[in-house]
């Protein structure tokens, strides 16, 4: 049994699919990001007991309130005299100032040492300064489509990607089968995640922008028109707003694709939420909205493959959800008269921007169509699903 003095009590778990990309050695600190109660802490002891050993402490452990650089010697001795050479795994080190210092001192003396974090900017502040090279970085997101499926029970097809679609994948939340779970999980994020660690006055404008952009994933919008529309009082404010969002893992921002930086930099961004059960317990939609939340869906396979994925369009002609470097992919429940010809032709002119392969992914068609000259695949996203890989 392994010795695990401050650890959570355990939830019912699956194996994360995030595991088998983790290291178990070497002399770089595993770092495990995202947002909270998303599984970095599962996550974590799983790759503990992939390795049969170590000592995990939670930072967030009441009694280990007001800890400091000080206390890091006596910690480091304890260490030491209980659990030598033993790996270390470390839960919510953005809790504890200077602990960088303490897992480069752990690294040092030869540990194998993991940790969790819920802040991006901060850890990546904290790990470029003091860590630079001594790390390996992965991002933890709520289940996958195939996590969701091992965990319900469900068996692959349209009725299970519906019902993912519906309530994400957040484990504590599908476990309770109450959506009251993430909007707590919400207020939890804005009020502990964000406005304490920023010291905010007033939630009130990025609890606002952040309800908007929940229930509009998958739409541009520019910083000037967000602050406008929500009267936020100023554009600068509302960039804060947005990256704070970003830092937390609720949300994040897609860029429309362009040789030129500079148009890369101003055109609007569309924005997608960390998981589809947040938003909807979040924003509840007078409609189905199917749509959208596909494509928020793929977004977040695109995002865990970790290819890089913008938007790509030209004004009044064609539009296309995502590119990537390898793929051009349109999202829609699905084709019909109504709009097939936009969609191939969006999938099409992206394609032929630097030779991507054109794909539409509905909710169960397949089939394979033309449009100026271009080979567009129709594939059912459940398929798809499937087949994305994870790898932080």
């Amino acid at each position: 049994m392994l010795r695990d003095p401050l650890s959570p009590h355990p939830e019912r778990q699956i194996e994360r699919e995030l595991l088998r990309h983790l290291p178990t050695s070497g002399r770089q600190a595993v770092v495990l990001t995202g947002m909270r109660r998303s599984g970095k802490s599962t996550l974590q002891q799983q790759l503990q007991q992939r390795l049969g050993s170590g000592v995990r402490i939670n930072l967030e452990d009441t009694r280990l309130f007001g800890l400091s650089p000080a206390d890091f010697p006596s910690l480091l001795s304890l260490l030491d005299a209980d659990w030598p050479n033993q790996p270390v795994f470390l839960d919510e080190v953005q809790e504890v100032e200077g602990w960088e210092r303490l897992v480069r001192t752990l690294l040092d003396r030869g540990r194998f040492v993991c940790v969790t974090g819920s802040n991006a900017s901060l850890l990546e502040r904290e790990l470029g300064s003091k860590l630079t090279g001594r790390h390996r970085s992965f991002e933890v997101m709520p289940f996958s489509y195939r996590e969701f499926l091992t965990f319900t029970g469900l068996e692959p097809g349209a009725a299970s990607l519906l019902g993912f679609l519906d309530d994400g994948g957040f484990p504590l939340a599908l476990s309770e089968r109450d959506p009251a779970v993430l909007r707590e999980l919400l207020r939890d994020v804005v009020q502990r995640d964000i406005a304490v660690r920023h010291s905010l006055r007033t939630t009130r404008h990025l609890m606002n922008l952040t309800l908007f952009l929940l229930a509009n994933t998958g739409l541009p919008f520019s910083l000037q028109g967000l602050t406008k529309s929500l009267a936020i009082p100023t554009v600068p404010q509302t960039s804060r707003a947005i990256e704070q969002l970003q830092d937390a893992y609720l949300l994040f921002a897609v860029q429309k694709w362009s040789n030129s930086f500079r148009k890369r930099v101003v055109s609007p961004a569309k924005y997608y939420a960390v998981d589809n059960g947040l938003r909807r317990a979040n924003s509840p939609q007078a409609t189905t909205d199917l749509g959208h939340r596909l494509e928020n869906t793929i977004y977040l396979a695109l995002r865990a493959s970790g290819e890089s994925v913008h938007y790509a369009g030209e004004r009044d002609r064609w539009e296309c959800d995502f590119v990537t470097p390898t793929a051009a992919i349109q999202v829609c429940a699905g084709l019909n008269d109504h709009n097939r010809e936009r969609e191939l032709r969006g999938a099409a002119a992206a394609a032929n921007l630097q030779g991507r392969r054109a794909r539409i992914l509905t909710l169960d068609q397949s089939d394979r169509l033309e449009m100026d000259g271009v080979s567009v695949e129709v594939l059912p996203a459940w398929r798809w699903l499937l087949a994305a890989d994870v790898i932080g």
